[in-house]
Parts: structure tokens; sequence; C-alpha cells
């Protein structure tokens, strides 16, 4: 271990030349500014400036545990306790799946057709960090946002995010495959990021995601892929009002399914949106008037 009195430089350096196995060198150098954004809230530009600072003791510790456990693949977003999304911070930890960029272009998709909405109710199904509901409540002030999920741990999260950037959503802790469809609130918006990974896709996935990420918030049967979607959607077929929205993040190898599955449920204008990376990878449908339920078995 070097001394605790290194500068900020000499652990930059320590931060490429021991984690080159894993990353590039500018990857690397990434990894040690969200240490210092962290520590000190510095921008790239300030770590330019004042590479010559001397850490703290404190701030040694914590840049080395973080260059361990980079090491041993950690997400940097665990290390910290913290990501940004939408603009907005958020507190993550293990119980909660780190929010992604697609879900970012969900969101943004969601504001260009609820942009307009007052007074509407809002429900974000599985809702982890809160991600998607806090930022929709901040984007969208004067609707009401509900949130569930099955995890109370994740539900403790979301509530401290809604907090940190002071908005309402009102947390439950709620499962969508035990709630009877036509019970309780109509709302006007659906909006879920469901598991949807198939167990068969595991050996394609890096480590930083198998080792750390809650599998519950990640992982589906192979044998029933859809099991999520088409219990929501027989959720929201009933508990939309006429009209009504529903949106997804999905597989991208179930865009096809996934519209199947929802024109057989009786939801019509079902788009089927590609991420930046030309991946099917968010689906919107509306509730048609009388929307009619089916039975898909």
């Amino acid at each position: 271990m070097m001394q605790m009195e290194a500068t900020v430089k000499e652990m930059k350096k320590r931060f490429r030349e021991e984690l080159i196995r894993l990353f590039s060198t500018q990857e690397a150098g990434h990894l040690f500014w969200l240490v210092m954004n962290h520590l000190r809230g510095w921008s790239k530009t300030h770590l330019m400036l004042y590479e010559d600072t001397k850490l703290t003791h404190s701030e040694h510790l914590f840049a080395e545990n973080a260059l361990e456990r980079l090491k041993n693949h950690e997400p940097i977003q665990y290390i910290t306790g913290e990501t940004e999304f939408f603009g907005l911070l958020f507190r993550v930890n293990g119980a909660v799946l780190i929010p992604r960029p697609e879900t970012e272009e969900l969101v943004e998709w969601i504001m260009e057709q609820a942009g307009t909405y007052k007074g509407a109710r809002i429900l974000d199904l599985g809702t982890g960090s809160g991600c998607i509901a806090v930022a929709l409540a901040s984007q969208l002030p004067g609707n009401s946002i509900e949130a569930w999920d099955v995890s109370s741990e994740a539900i403790g999260i979301a509530r401290e995010n809604a907090e940190i950037n002071q908005v309402e959503v009102d947390f439950r802790l709620k499962d969508v495959l035990k709630v009877q469809p036509g019970s309780g609130d109509q709302f006007d918006l659906i909006v879920s990021n469901p598991p949807y990974v198939r167990n068969v896709e595991k050996e394609f996935m890096k480590s930083n995601v198998l080792e750390y990420e809650p599998h519950v918030a990640l992982f589906v049967d192979d044998e029933d892929p859809l099991l999520f979607f088409r219990a929501i959607a027989q959720f929201a077929i009933q508990n939309l009002v006429d009209s009504g929205m529903l949106f997804f993040e999905i597989n991208r190898d179930f865009g096809d399914a996934t519209r199947e599955l929802l024109g057989g449920y009786g939801f019509e204008h079902i788009e089927v949106r590609q991420d930046i990376s030309g991946n099917s990878r968010m689906v919107k449908a509306v509730k048609c008037v009388r929307g009619r339920q089916k039975s898909m078995g």
C-alpha cells in the first residue's frame, strides 16, 4: 500500500495502472473522477487543476477501498452509493438495479406523450430505486405518481430518492403478480421496467451485473419470458382509463412477441421503439375505448 500522503495525480495513476486489465486508460480515469466527484464534488476540470492536492487520510482510504472493489468487478455506483438519472441524483445499493441510459430514453418518450398531463394518475410497477417514478414526478408536476415494488429494501431506497429530489411519490409494497386485475384505482398511465432477461442470457452478461445486481429485478424463467408483461397487460387493460397509455421497457428479442401479446389483450396503437443502440427496447400501447380483455391462457 502506498503512502497516505498520496496526491490526486498519484492516485489517478494508480487507478490506471491497476485497472488496466479491466478497463481502458480513459475508463479508469473516468472511474477515478467519479470517486473524486463523490468525495469532493469535483468536476473533471477540478481534477486537472488540482492534481497536486494531497488526499486526506479518509479520502485515501476510500479511494483504496474503491480500487480494490473495482478490481473485483463491483459497479462504481454501488461503491459510491449514488448515480445520476435524468439529471437527478439517486442513491443505489445492491437491493436495486443501477438505472440505465435506456430507461432514460423510456422516460423521455413518456414525457413526449404525457407532457401536457395535469391531475393525471401515473403508476410505476417494479419501481426499484424509484428512478422512473421520481423522474416523472420531477418532470410532470401536478400529477399523482404511485409506485410499487415487491422489495421492502427497494421501497426504502426509492422513498429516500424522492426525498433527495424533493418530489412526492406514493410508494407501496405490492406485487403485481398477486393483484387481482380490475381491483383498486384507475390510472391514466402505467409504466413498467419489469424483469425481462432470460436465464439463458446470463452467459453473455458481464460479471459486474451478474455478481452484484439483484437477480429478482433482472431475470425471468426461460420457459415464460413474458410472465410479467402478461400480468401487467391484464392489470392495465382493467385499470387504465379509456385511452390510457401503457409503457414497457422490454427485452430486445421480444419486440414482436410483446406487440402481439398487447394486441391480444385489446390494446391499440402499439408502437415498438428502438433505443439509441438500435435495439427494440420500448413499447407503448393505448387502451381502446371500452377496452376488452382476452384470455391468453
